[in-house]
């Protein structure tokens, strides 16, 4: 990405192996993720040209020498942060602030919108899929490098239970997903707020109860009138602008969760006595660490019990990625998936 809508298909250098911890995988399926359009509405001139791209799925090329577990040849699944898996916030399941982590497309590590990517740490990262794995099934085997571990995360860190009552703020792929995931997790009620009506047809398929499209005080108003005056126990936010935050606020029933996991597109939110601090709000969330969930969220998803593919609406060839970027700015596209 050169600058903020202005995104191009370019030749680099094959990545190699740079370190002993490092794997080149070849990228098998990757794909535009909902936080990809921050910077393309965003990013200045100045801060491009930009790699792009932290999803992704793929077969083992090279390994480092100090690289056990995994073989060339292998098909290995990636979270969107890399870490090693061995440190204490690691095993504490925090892997996104791993110190000897990071994220693709930073550092000088290169996305993976990509024909292939060098993966650090990568016997800590790099998750192994059983040999002869269905092609139907990739689909929502990338979801786990993000969007669906996002939406659990959500669902996870404002601890969703059986019978709670839950908030989903935004109907994009995250947004759908942590409606998954609060069923998932036995949720009764899940109120989908968004207005797409294919999306929150889909919100309702994934297990939401109530669809609210209105916004603002309109939709907070909607919300409590759905549960009685008193708003949701959890909220889960997963758009990452000030009026859903606001909305989140608005929703969120005395003692209850918000749980962020749309990236923050501002500084300063309210946390004061009239926000949350005099109802005795909890504020969760976070950049998401799927590596932690892959090992619960995998089998459902191999087995074909659950099936967040479904958030994938449209296909692209790598040359076609800016189409794909496009399409899902002008909301014609809810996840573009790219393959190869």
């Amino acid at each position: 990405m050169h600058k903020a809508g202005d995104v191009r298909v370019e030749d680099a250098p094959d990545p190699v192996v740079e370190h002993p911890t490092d794997a080149v995988v070849r990228i098998v399926r990757s794909c535009v993720c909902g936080s990809d359009l921050h910077p393309y509405h965003s990013l200045s001139a100045a801060d491009g040209p930009a790699p792009m791209g932290h999803e992704f799925l793929g077969v083992v090329e090279e390994l480092g020498s100090e690289v056990s577990g995994l073989s060339r040849g292998d098909l290995v699944l990636s979270p969107f942060a890399f870490a090693d898996n061995t440190c204490e916030y690691c095993r504490e399941g925090l892997h996104t602030s791993c110190p000897k982590g990071g994220f693709y497309g930073a550092g000088g590590v290169g996305g993976a919108q990509a024909e292939a990517i060098r993966v650090p740490q990568a016997q800590g990262t790099l998750v192994k899929l059983p040999a002869g794995v269905d092609a139907s099934l990739l689909p929502s085997l990338l979801t786990l490098a993000d969007v669906y571990g996002t939406g659990y995360h959500a669902a996870h860190q404002a601890r969703v239970e059986p019978g709670d009552s839950v908030t989903v703020i935004g109907d994009g792929a995250v947004g759908l997903l942590a409606v998954l995931s609060a069923k998932q997790l036995g949720a009764e009620r899940i109120v989908l707020m968004g207005r797409h009506q294919a999306r929150t047809d889909l919100g309702r398929a994934f297990g939401a109860t109530d669809v609210i499209a209105e916004r603002g005080e309109e939709g907070i108003a909607k919300v409590r009138d759905l549960t009685g005056g008193h708003g949701t126990r959890a909220v889960l936010e997963a758009v990452g602008h000030m009026p859903a935050y606001e909305m989140a606020v608005g929703v969120v029933r005395p003692g209850g969760v918000i749980s962020r996991v749309g990236v923050p597109q501002y500084e300063d939110a309210p946390v004061g006595f009239g926000s949350l601090f005099g109802p005795n709000v909890t504020l969760n969330g976070g950049p998401a660490p799927v590596r932690a969930y892959m090992d619960t969220l995998l089998p459902a998803v191999l087995d074909g019990t659950v099936d967040p593919g479904r958030v994938f609406d449209r296909a692209v060839s790598l040359e076609q990625t800016p189409e794909g970027y496009r399409a899902m700015d002008q909301r014609e596209a809810l996840k573009v998936m790219i393959t190869f």
